[in-house]
């Protein structure tokens, strides 16, 4: 049996809606790409959802394709967007707009530190996961110790919610991703009293019931 405290912190994590480059199969990182017009029809699907979800603050990655899919739920739900780039997908440096298929002939040796889980690996031009972790963690950190007690619905993407089921499950950072991130799931987590002692939780992951007849993708970034 488990009890919550009043102060109990829910985040609504949203990942963004498919995008051309996801539908590419392109590694977006820093990148961008519009959203698809079935991205544009997750998103208002989601921001229907997110109607009759009572939340406080709206914040999003400041990465297009995030703010686009946030802008679409504010719409609906009349919410400010606060923009954080801390948020932001992780950076893939020189592998960024590229496929999988070219970045295995064009850059073997770094596709080969990617599939080995290394950490601390820094893509060239870019940032190694540990950096990125940091950076994610740093945010979620700060927003339980800032203003506890509210709920939050965040914009964001693939690799940020990696950040946070590691930081949750206690994942160490060189163990490969075990879950599938799809285009405009909601996943709901806590952080509070749980168990008899203050700890994060899980509430529901990558859900896609919002999606009902609309084309789900499950891609990078």
């Amino acid at each position: 049996m488990f009890g919550m405290e009043s102060q109990k912190t829910t985040l609504l994590v949203i990942r963004h809606g498919e995008t051309e480059w996801n539908i590419e199969e392109r590694f977006q990182g820093h990148g961008d790409s519009p959203l698809t017009n079935a991205g544009r029809a997750q998103a208002r699907a989601l921001a229907q959802r997110m109607k009759d979800i009572s939340f406080d603050i709206l914040v999003s990655s400041d990465l297009g394709r995030a703010m686009e899919t946030a802008t679409i739920i504010a719409e609906q739900t009349g919410h400010a967007i606060v923009r954080d780039s801390r948020l932001r997908e992780r950076n893939f440096g020189d592998l960024e707009g590229l496929t999988y298929q070219t970045i295995k002939e064009q850059h073997a040796p770094v596709l080969a530190q990617l599939d080995a889980n290394d950490p601390d690996y820094v893509i060239p031009n870019g940032e190694s996961l540990r950096q990125h972790y940091q950076r994610n963690v740093a945010w979620f950190e700060e927003r339980i110790e800032k203003k506890p007690g509210v709920t939050v619905a965040l914009v964001v993407h693939g690799g940020v919610l990696d950040s946070l089921f590691r930081l949750i499950a206690q994942l160490p950072l060189d163990s490969p991703r075990c879950f599938v991130t799809t285009n405009a799931s909601l996943s709901r987590v806590h952080y509070g009293m749980f168990y008899g002692t203050m700890r994060w939780v899980i509430d529901t992951w990558g859900d896609v019931g919002h999606l009902n007849g609309i084309r789900r993708y499950r891609g990078l970034g």
